[in-house]
Parts: structure tokens; C-alpha cells; sequence
């Protein structure tokens, strides 16, 4: 069924480096990381505390105190890990590094002899261990700290924190499943089955991948399974949860679903668990259900930005074309589960629809989560603000006006961090006879060209201009090989130069082209994508934006901020018959370019102290004005202030 699957590039051999990504992945290990630690070890004055390696030593017997936090909370420390593992490839930093030893070590001392260390539970519930899967996210919190064990394995070659996980995986796989003995269940949180494909990669132990498909094929056989779970043992970890079956994506089958339904974090790690072991397994039923739901979500679900998930209760999806923007939740989790699916079924599809969006995605939402100084975070990323009603309006209380310091629920942060500090991977990938350009990142890229040895240096202003420039270094002998570069669903025009000499592109629309030659030292790729700016519409279905249009250069979505257009921007209409101008500022953001365009407010001067008026026979009072937008992803980073990304017209 699959015939191929490209591989990521491999993590201690590429680097991102590009005036976009550097402004984020520049503040992984300077700030991002550094800061994150002092957070976790509550150092840093803030509102929320973490307290979780408080967690850790008073489950080593290292400190008083009871379990803090929420129930996932040892997770923070397992993305953490990663992403200081995946910071390390590009960065060799040894205090880094003796940090992370020092963490591993914590962990090995609140391991038990059966190889579980989750600390809620070893801390209170001892009794309750495996039994609330529903709520307490224990598989959860392994599958994260397997990829930290893989992560750390494959960057350092230290095996201690692997060995710790493959305990915990071992202890899960005699647990769980369907032999005698064994119990019955399925993850109330899925990440666990992602996570153990990846410890199978890495180690070649097939009862890791069987695992991991046991849980894939078990989910949503039984939708009262987690209830009747819940109702056997008890708990009340979270009051008021939502146990209906869709939430947990346990309604039906995995197989036999057809739209993305309940907790949208939860779906996309279901999904990318879903892709991998279609292609382990070539399960064609299950590469079906990645497909239909790929398209459910991006063809009806999914905001222009990427972002997923557009309720506020939980964090879910709700049903199509329901895509508010003042009150939109499109945790940034979700952008960077949702990333995660789309590279899967890139790398075993080759199909350049999936990196369009992973594209849109890592842009727009993902960076839009982290401040351009590392040290400030949105869990939830709406489209449109208005500060006051985000403070006073309890129907709105998880959109916050500005980024946060940290979080009480603090899963994002280290997420955006480790997804950062590995955004290579999702931007080049490898087979045996082709490299693919999935996304145009800038950076050096050390690889095979068809079994030769290959230095990839690829330079580009991308996403503010369309050339690309990929010159191919240290290949020692002439290799026929193909290199596939994708062209963006956004552009009506690509041209491709190789030495000069023009390449004939027939494709039209999101595809991969593919350029089959014999290569040689010094030969360059010259790439120049159209990348005017655009209105955007929606599909009238999407009632918050009938009589709307949003701007986008690129794969950028472009937001108007108070700060350039003052406030009151729902009394701002665009005028799109006079067009779009750009201008690059190096005065603002670090340097970045804005769209210009027509507009008018409403003038409010001749209202008084009305709150109503007939319609009939009023004057249109409007004023003309130049509205000023900038990329989506830097909002709040001049302040707190209000935000609009559709406009009417």
C-alpha cells in the first residue's frame, strides 16, 4: 500500500537559520529554556507556580510537602527535557547538558523497581495507579517522557534517561492489553501511542509498536469504556468534567470516524499516532480515517490561522464553520498537535497539501504563542481582542489580552519550546533516491543525496519574500538523483533556475515538483514564488465572517493592532478595489513587513450619549484612513491593545 516514507532530517545534522525563525529559535537556549527551568523549580515571582520539580523531590523523599499542580503536571518537565535535548544538537551547552543529567537522575530516584514514576500518584492515590484513565493522564505523561528519552538518546548518545523509559513502557505494556491478566482501557489523554512508535524507532522492540496499535484499534470499540472505568474506581480529579465519548474521541472506531470531534489536542496526537502505524502496519483502513479526517478539519474546522479547537469549554471542537474570533480557543497546543499529524502523513504520502498546512500552522498560531522574547506565552490564540471585555466578560475569560508568564495548566509553553528547538524536521525530509523542501527555511542541512554525502546551505528572506536559494556543497562525486521542492498552495507563480538555467514548471496548485538530474559540487537551486499579498474570504457558512476579509501575504495571516490603527477597530472597514502596498519596517518588531491598504472609520462624534437610532435616513458618516497590518504571529509585542484579523468591507 505505502511504498515509502521520507525521513526527517536528522536532528544533529541541520540547522534553521533565517531572519523568521531566528527571531524565535535564537531565544531557545538563551532564554526560552532557562527560563522555563527557573520556572518549574519556582524561582521566578509569578502568579502561577509550577511546583513541578517540587513534585519530583518530595517523591524522592528530597522535600516536604504534598503533590502540586495539575495531574499532568511531571509533563512539563518532560517536554522541557526534550526540547533542552533537541536545543543541544544545534547548541552544545555543558551546564545545559548537566542540567538535563541532574534532571534524569531526580527521575531515576523516584522510579520505583516496576518502573512507574508518576509522582501524583506515588504521592497520593498510591492505590488508584492505572485505574482513572479517564482523568489522570498517567499514560499521557509517559508518552512525553518517552520522547524526551529518544530525543536526549538520539541528540547525546546517553542512554540512562532511555533506559528509564523503556522501564516505565514495559511496565505499561505488561498492564495494558488483551491477553489474560491484563486490563482493559484506552488513554483518556492520547500521546502515549505516538511516543511508543518512537521508542520502537529508536530501540527495534516490536512490543512497543504493537502497544501502541493495541491502543490505536481498542479506542472507541467500547464508547462507555473510560465511563464505566470512572464509575468502577472514582475519582473527582476534575469537577464538572465533560465525560461524553466524543470528547475523548472514543464514540466510535477510530476506523469509522468521520469528523474531528471532542478535545482537539487529543485528536491530533490520536491522529499522528494514527498515521505512523498506517504505514508500520500498512493499515490502509487507518490511513483512510487520517485522510477523511485531515479533511474535515482543514476543509471545515480549521481557522485561517491554523488554529483548531474553537471552544472555549473544553478546549474542543464543536461542529462545521463554527469558527468565532473574538471568543476562538485554537489552544496553541492543538496548532502544534495539528503540525505533527501533517508532517506524518507528508513523510509516508509525499503529498504537499499536508506541509501547506503544517506551514500555516507553525506561522501563524504556533509562533504566535510565544513572545519574541521567550518569556511570554499564549495558551489561546483568538482572532480578534478587545482588552476590556477579555477582563470583565466571564463567556471570554480564557482569551487573555497579552501573553502570560506561565500558566497554572502550563502544557503549551514547553510544547512551543520543543517544537522550536526541532523546526528543522519539519521543513527537510529524505529517501533513499530523493530530498524534499517541504518548507522554505533558511539554514545548513547535512545529508545523503542518493547514498553521497550532501551539504544543503539554503538562504532566503521567506516569508516576507518568495526567493529561495539552495546550493548543494560537499558532494564529492557526480550523483543522478531527484530533489523535490513544494509549491505552496498560495502562490499563483514558482519558477525554478538551476545554474542559471531555467526550469520548465507545468504544476499549478499545492504540489511536490520534482527536478531528476545528476548532480554536482556547487550546483544551486534558484527558486522565486509570487507572493503579492491577498484578501481573503470565507466560506459563507462561516457566519463570524460573512462581509469580512483578512489579509495574507505568503503563508502569513496579517492582524490589524491598535497600536498602528488606533482603537475602536470594529468602526474600521477596508476598501480592497484600492489595493494592497507593502513596506518593510525595520523600525518596529525587529524589523518586518506591513500591509497598507484603504479604509474608513465610523465616526462616533455625532452619536452623543445614543445607544440606538432608526436606520432609516441616517447618514453614513465615515472618515477615510490608512490601515496598517501587521503578521499575526507578532501581535502583543508592543503592548497590550486591541486585535482584528477579519475585517468588514
Amino acid at each position: 500500500m505505502l511504498e515509502k516514507r521520507y525521513e526527517t532530517a536528522d536532528i544533529r545534522k541541520a540547522c534553521v537559520r533565517d531572519s523568521f525563525w531566528d527571531r524565535y529559535t535564537g531565544q531557545v537556549p538563551e532564554r526560552i529554556i532557562p527560563y522555563q527551568w527557573d520556572m518549574m523549580n519556582d524561582r521566578i515571582s509569578a502568579e502561577e507556580k509550577s511546583g513541578c520539580i517540587h513534585n519530583f523531590k518530595a517523591a524522592a523523599g528530597e522535600e516536604e510537602g504534598g503533590f502540586t499542580g495539575m495531574v499532568f503536571q511531571d509533563s512539563d518537565l518532560a517536554k522541557w527535557l526534550e526540547a533542552a535535548a533537541c536545543s543541544l544538537a544545534t547548541r552544545p551547552d555543558p551546564d545545559l547538558e548537566k542540567t538535563i543529567d541532574e534532571a534524569v537522575d531526580l527521575l531515576e530516584r523516584v522510579q520505583d523497581e516496576s518502573g512507574y514514576f508518576d509522582t501524583r500518584f506515588i504521592l497520593q492515590e498510591k492505590d488508584k495507579r492505572w485505574t482513572n484513565l479517564l482523568e489522570a493522564h498517567e499514560l499521557y505523561v509517559a508518552g512525553h517522557f518517552i520522547e524526551a528519552g529518544v530525543a536526549y538518546y538520539q541528540v547525546t548518545g546517553k542512554d540512562k534517561l532511555l533506559n528509564i523509559v523503556r522501564k516505565n513502557a514495559d511496565l505499561i505494556c505488561d498492564t495494558f492489553g488483551p491477553e489474560e491478566g491484563k486490563r482493559a482501557g484506552v488513554p483518556g489523554h492520547e500521546e502515549i501511542e505516538l511516543a511508543l512508535v518512537r521508542l520502537y524507532q529508536v530501540t527495534g522492540e516490536e512490543r512497543y509498536l504493537d502497544e501502541a496499535y493495541h491502543f490505536i484499534n481498542e479506542r472507541g470499540k467500547d464508547p462507555s469504556l473510560l465511563l464505566r472505568l470512572h464509575e468502577e474506581y472514582g475519582s473527582n480529579i476534575f469537577p464538572g468534567l465533560i465525560c461524553d465519548p466524543p470528547y475523548n474521541q472514543t464514540h466510535a472506531p477510530v476506523r469509522e470516524q468521520d469528523t474531528a470531534e471532542g478535545h482537539a489536542v487529543r485528536a491530533v496526537y490520536m491522529l499522528s499516532a494514527m498515521a505512523d502505524l498506517a504505514w508500520y502496519k500498512q493499515d490502509e483502513g487507518l490511513l483512510d480515517a487520517c485522510e477523511r479526517l485531515y479533511d474535515n478539519i482543514t476543509k471545515k474546522r480549521m481557522y485561517i490561522t491554523g488554529g483548531i479547537g474553537s471552544a472555549g469549554v473544553g478546549e474542543r471542537f464543536t461542529t462545521d464553520y463554527d469558527l468565532p474570533n473574538h471568543s476562538a480557543y485554537a489552544e496553541s497546543c492543538a496548532s502544534i498537535g495539528l503540525a505533527m499529524f501533517c508532517r506524518r502523513m507528508f513523510q509516508i504520502t509525499g503529498d504537499a497539501k499536508y506541509a501547506d498546512t503544517m506551514e500555516t500552522a507553525l506561522y501563524n498560531t504556533v509562533a504566535a504563542g510565544i513572545s519574541l522574547s521567550g518569556d511570554r506565552f499564549f495558551y489561546v490564540n483568538p482572532l480578534e481582542v478587545w482588552p476590556d471585555a477579555c477582563r470583565k466578560n466571564p463567556d471570554i475569560a480564557h482569551v487573555k489580552e497579552e501573553r502570560q508568564g506561565w500558566f497554572a495548566c502550563a502544557c503549551c509553553p514547553p510544547n512551543i519550546a520543543r517544537t522550536l528547538a526541532s523546526i528543522h524536521q519539519y521543513a527537510w525530509y529524505a529517501d533513499e533516491g530523493s530530498l524534499a523542501i517541504a518548507l522554505y527555511t533558511g539554514g545548513r542541512w547535512e545529508t545523503t543525496l542518493a547514498g553521497e554525502r550532501a551539504v544543503l546551505e539554503i538562504a532566503t528572506e521567506y516569508p516576507f519574500d518568495g526567493e529561495v536559494r539552495i546550493k548543494i556543497d560537499q558532494l564529492e562525486r557526480e550523483t543522478p538523483a531527484k530533489i523535490l521542492l513544494r509549491r505552496p498552495g498560495w502562490t499563483q507563480e514558482m519558477q525554478i533556475w538551476v545554474n542559471g538555467e531555467s526550469i520548465s514548471v507545468q504544476a499549478s496548485g499545492v504540489c511536490m515538483i520534482g527536478i531528476e538530474r545528476t548532480w554536482k559540487q556547487g550546483d544551486e537551486i534558484r527558486i522565486q514564488m509570487e507572493m503579492k499579498p491577498r484578501f481573503m474570504q470565507a466560506r459563507p457558512d462561516v457566519r463570524a465572517d460573512c462581509g469580512r476579509t483578512a489579509l495574507m501575504k505568503g503563508p502569513l495571516v496579517y492582524c490589524l493592532e491598535e497600536a498602528d490603527n488606533g482603537d475602536d477597530l470594529q468602526a474600521l472597514r477596508v476598501d480592497p478595489a484600492q489595493g494592497i502596498t507593502e513596506h518593510m519596517r525595520d523600525d518596529i518588531l525587529g524589523g518586518v513587513m506591513t500591509l497598507e491598504c484603504a479604509g474608513y472609520r465610523l465616526d462616533r462624534e455625532d452619536w452623543g450619549d445614543e445607544l440606538y437610532r432608526p436606520l432609516a435616513g441616517a447618514a453614513r458618516e465615515e472618515k477615510p484612513v490608512k490601515l496598517t497590518a501587521v503578521p499575526y504571529c507578532f501581535w502583543n509585542n508592543r503592548g497590550c491593545g486591541e486585535m482584528l484579523v477579519w475585517m468588514r468591507y
